[in-house]
């Protein structure tokens, strides 16, 4: 009888690798070949078969199965570029709310819920700033994530009077915006550097920090230096929600208003709360107010307009990075991007 080449069995242009699936194939159809021809000459061929077929459908030198990388998840694109200038290229970074979007409102799909599951480590703001993301946050904890919350731990500061209690319930009366304020960003990324440092000890996680610390300083060098071009009479800030504390504080602004009352955007303030905003633009001669990206600036526009005098509308960076050509795309981008907006307008 005729021999069977081997080109039968499958092997013909199957190349140097193959596909898992058709090695499983092609392994299965030799042996039974095999079991099929026992005692002839041909099983001692079939078997250098088997082994040829076995050493192409494995991974070629050099391309073995790439060695699984740390997966850091971020709540914020502002904390995802933080964590990304810390990590570099040895871990992934995957942020849930995207640039653009409200991180007071955004809600987590399906494949971001599994991939905090997957998580080494969940970096998040925390102080009720990700309200709508808490149900989602807690689960995954429960489920084993580790979860840091920088907010918490970077001094927080309270909204107007109220008591600010850092490690109370999600919503204290902390506010939320400490990436506002670039030298408690410093505080917060060394505490990202530590948290790296006990996920995969054997990277030197805070000299990368120490590096990204340098940079927020200088931000922090050249953001002091354009406000304090501001005339002391117009250091006076009036917001579409309260996001500007921090920055107030560190800089020595003072807020004298806010369209949406309190620190989420979620809040929908009344008639007589708008009358009253006016009247405190018209008094302490408020040159503009100040909206933001992430949110219309209708209600900013139609308050303008009460106002018995010219009053701009400028928008800001806030609760979001800015897309890719913006200025604003990193935290220190928009942090200077909107010093710039504010000394422009005040000055």
């Amino acid at each position: 009888m005729a021999s069977q080449p081997l080109l039968d069995l499958g092997l013909q242009g199957s190349g140097c690798h193959c596909s898992p699936s058709l090695g499983r194939v092609l392994v299965m159809r030799i042996i039974l070949s095999i079991e099929g021809r026992r005692g002839s000459g041909r099983g001692a061929a079939l078997m250098a078969a088997l082994a040829v077929v076995i050493a192409a459908c494995s991974p070629g030198v050099g391309e073995g199965v790439p060695e699984e990388r740390l997966l850091v998840v971020a709540t914020t694109s502002i904390l995802g570029d933080v964590v990304g200038n810390i990590v570099g290229d040895d871990a992934e970074v995957e942020v849930l709310i995207p640039s653009g979007s409200d991180p007071h409102d955004y809600r987590a799909s399906a494949r971001q819920v599994a991939m905090l599951r997957e998580a080494g480590l969940v970096v998040a703001n925390g102080l009720g700033l990700e309200e709508s993301l808490a149900d989602v946050l807690d689960a995954a904890v429960e489920d084993g994530a580790r979860l840091l919350e920088v907010g918490p731990m970077v001094e927080p500061i309270p909204f107007g009077d109220a008591p600010c209690d850092p490690g109370a319930a999600e919503l204290s009366g902390c506010d939320p915006h400490v990436w506002m304020d670039p030298l408690r960003m410093v505080e917060a990324v060394r505490l990202i550097a530590a948290e790296l440092a006990e996920v995969v000890p054997g990277v030197d996680w805070a000299s990368r920090a120490e590096g990204y610390v340098a940079e927020l300083e200088a931000a922090h060098t050249e953001i002091a230096s354009l406000l304090g071009e501001i005339p002391q009479e117009r250091r006076v800030l009036v917001t579409n929600h309260d996001a500007l504390g921090y920055f107030a504080d560190r800089y020595g602004l003072e807020v004298v208003g806010s369209i949406i009352p309190g620190g989420s955007t979620l809040g929908e303030p009344s008639s007589a709360d708008l009358a009253a905003l006016v009247e405190v633009i018209e008094d302490r001669g408020v040159p503009a107010i100040f909206a933001e990206t992430t949110q219309t600036s209708v209600l900013a526009e139609a308050v303008a307009a009460e106002v018995g005098r010219p009053v701009v509308v400028v928008r800001l960076y806030t609760g979001s990075l800015g897309e890719p050509g913006s200025g604003a795309e990193t935290l220190i981008g928009m942090l200077l991007t909107d010093a710039r907006l504010i000394a422009g307008a005040l000055r």
